[in-house]
């Protein structure tokens, strides 16, 4: 229990709730990861479609990631409105449910998920990507090192919130000040030198110029550099993290994370271009990424540069924790109007969401499998989910500010909001539909079916055991009785003593395979009928049903099945007497017949037939006979 302690902090009692909220400077390391560290694959996968362009093509990204800036202004503006509409936590699926119905709640809850699973996946191959761009002898094992990372990151993520805060705010700053100090030397020496510096460590050459830029190219870098967008929703699904005053905590949270993104993204097109640094082929031979490249021209490859990489490495692995703080709040939200199952409202140990956090991990670590761990396999999928619950999301703050009826200038806001990232997710669907989109396009309505198939299971459940009224005290009789034993031995006399307690009609049913040497049989009128009967109690009867394929499970099944019936008005109670035994490796030496027959009877059973266990527990028994 110390080791467990150890590894994921001691349990917190509900009381403690309080201690575990956060404020703005916890709040960017937990809910700001995803979006800060999209400054690090965003641009990059905006350049990676560049190549075919040559030199050319570096100096079409300083455009594109002014677009991509004016968009992120505007969903900033429209989400610090819904943080302060939905102080309780405003994200994209409480929003559509609330103002446009149930449906777009669904279709904004699957995107979400989907797009919180693809933002821990691609953070995590990021992360070893920087890490292989700066040490190429471990590129054969990007997959195990995206694994051991994901399993870092649920350790830590299972301590709770608080501690999550701590861990991650020593590497967001290092990350932070890192980037923002190679920016700033950049710009320096770019100013210092009429806008071409020259490179400390000069980039790779790029090649040459393959195609000319068309009006499709232009929106497929667009609909990749949107990914820089991913996670700026994470704040206002989070809001009930944030210690009092929470709308406030949660605006400025927002504002710091957006203002940071818009330096680094401005910052690195800016100094892209100046430095004439392009991608290199992801999957290839000497890969580098941008700001591998971009860190070496500035600054050289000395101490600073692997303090930079490292930092990038650890942020960019750790920018999967956005998805860590929101995925199991989503999770939660969706469990309580009955879409997903239950568990996920539960609460764990250290006060936060764990069933979620393991759903988390287990879609994350098969996405990663599936595709190698190669982020460039990933981008593909990505933006969809979060441009898709960002529109419906800000259609959902339209509807509301129209109902309040005084606040069209808000709703103008939202509905600008709304208009750019339904306009944005046409272009990010249609651009990269044929390279994986297509696979989120279809996972969507899929999740909504299963969510869909769920509530109806809830609903069926409310209606079937709905409150039955008064208590109904009429015809109540004792069940009859059926004990399967095999032999005569300590567990089944504590059976037949229970079974007696309960009712006068006691069937005890054996089950002949033709070797048995000990049964019941043997000693069932010297050993039970004469003590029941000096007893003056009603004598049990004795059923031996032959079994000649020596089957013991199927043959008692069916005779409880047929007694059920031949008995319409009566209840039939199956008492099975089990060894339990003390340690788990223990169960590998006796046979699970009781516990198949549990199963067998639960699965084909009905209301009528009520199964209980007779449980001996070999510890104890071990105790009492040498007492």
């Amino acid at each position: 229990m110390r080791t467990f302690d150890l590894l994921f902090g001691r349990p917190l009692a509900t009381s403690e709730e309080r201690a575990e909220q956060i404020g703005p400077a916890a709040g960017i390391p937990i809910f700001g990861l995803d979006a800060l560290s999209s400054a690090a694959y965003g641009p990059e996968a905006a350049l990676t479609l560049l190549i075919p362009l040559g030199v050319a093509g570096v100096h079409y990204i300083v455009p594109v990631s002014l677009a991509i800036i004016a968009l992120l202004i505007i969903v900033y503006f429209s989400y610090r409105q819904t943080i302060e509409a939905y102080p309780q936590g405003g994200g994209s699926y409480t929003v559509a449910t609330e103002n446009l119905g149930e449906s777009a709640g669904l279709l904004a809850a699957a995107a979400l998920m989907i797009d919180y699973i693809l933002t821990a996946a691609v953070g995590i191959s990021a992360g070893v990507g920087a890490l292989v761009s700066a040490v190429p002898s471990l590129q054969p094992h990007i997959l195990a090192l995206c694994l051991g990372i994901l399993a870092l990151l649920t350790i830590i993520n299972l301590r709770g919130v608080r501690d999550t805060g701590v861990a991650f705010m020593l590497p967001t700053c290092a990350f932070v000040l890192t980037l923002l100090a190679v920016i700033v030397l950049g710009g320096i020496h770019a100013l210092a030198q009429g806008g071409h510096p020259r490179p400390v460590v000069a980039p790779p050459r790029l090649p040459q110029a393959t195609a000319s830029l068309t009006l499709w190219l232009l929106l497929k870098v667009f609909s990749s550099g949107c990914t820089a967008m991913t996670g700026v929703e994470a704040v206002s699904n989070g809001v009930m993290a944030f210690r009092n005053p929470r709308t406030k905590n949660a605006k400025l949270t927002l504002t710091i994370i957006i203002a940071l993104l818009i330096l680094l993204l401005a910052g690195i097109a800016l100094l892209c271009r100046a430095y004439g640094i392009g991608a290199t082929p992801p999957a290839g031979p000497g890969y580098q990424s941008v700001l591998s490249q971009l860190t070496a021209a500035v600054a050289g490859k000395g101490v600073f540069y692997y303090v930079t990489i490292g930092s990038i490495l650890l942020v960019l692995a750790l920018s999967a924790n956005t998805a860590f703080a929101d995925f199991p709040r989503l999770a939660r939200a969706i469990a309580l109007r009955n879409y997903l199952p239950h568990v996920f409202i539960l609460r764990g140990r250290r006060l936060l969401y764990s069933h979620g956090v393991i759903a988390l991990v287990f879609f994350t670590a098969a996405l990663l499998v599936l595709f190698g761990g190669v982020t460039d396999r990933l981008i593909p999928l990505y933006a969809i989910g979060a441009f898709l619950a960002f529109t419906l999301s800000q259609a959902g703050m339209v509807m509301h500010w129209r109902r309040q009826g005084h606040a069209k200038g808000r709703m103008i806001v939202n509905g600008i909001g709304a208009a750019a990232t339904g306009l944005t997710l046409l272009v990010v669907l249609v651009a990269k539909f044929a390279e994986g989109a297509w696979v989120t396009a279809l996972l969507v309505p899929l999740l909504i079916l299963i969510m869909r198939a769920v509530h109806r299971h809830y609903l069926r459940v409310q209606q079937e055991t709905a409150e039955p009224g008064s208590l109904v005290v009429e015809g109540l009789r004792p069940p009859r009785v059926i004990l399967p034993v095999d032999k005569w031995n300590r567990i089944s006399e504590k059976g037949l003593r229970f079974a007696l307690m309960m009712s006068p009609e006691v069937e005890v049913v054996h089950v002949d395979c033709g070797d048995d040497e000990d049964s019941i049989c043997e000693v069932w009128n010297d050993k039970v009928l004469k003590p029941v009967q000096q007893a003056g109690l009603p004598a049990p009867e004795l059923i031996t049903i032959k079994s000649p394929y020596r089957f013991f499970v199927q043959p008692l099944v069916e005779h409880v099945l047929a007694q059920e019936k031949k008995y319409p008005d009566r209840q039939i109670a199956v008492l099975v007497p089990e060894l339990v035994v003390q340690h788990w490796w223990e169960n590998l030496l006796h046979n699970q017949r009781a516990n198949l027959l549990k199963l067998i009877l639960l699965v084909k059973g009905n209301q009528r037939i009520i199964v209980i266990n007779i449980p001996w527990y070999l510890k104890k028994s071990v105790q009492e006979s040498g007492s």
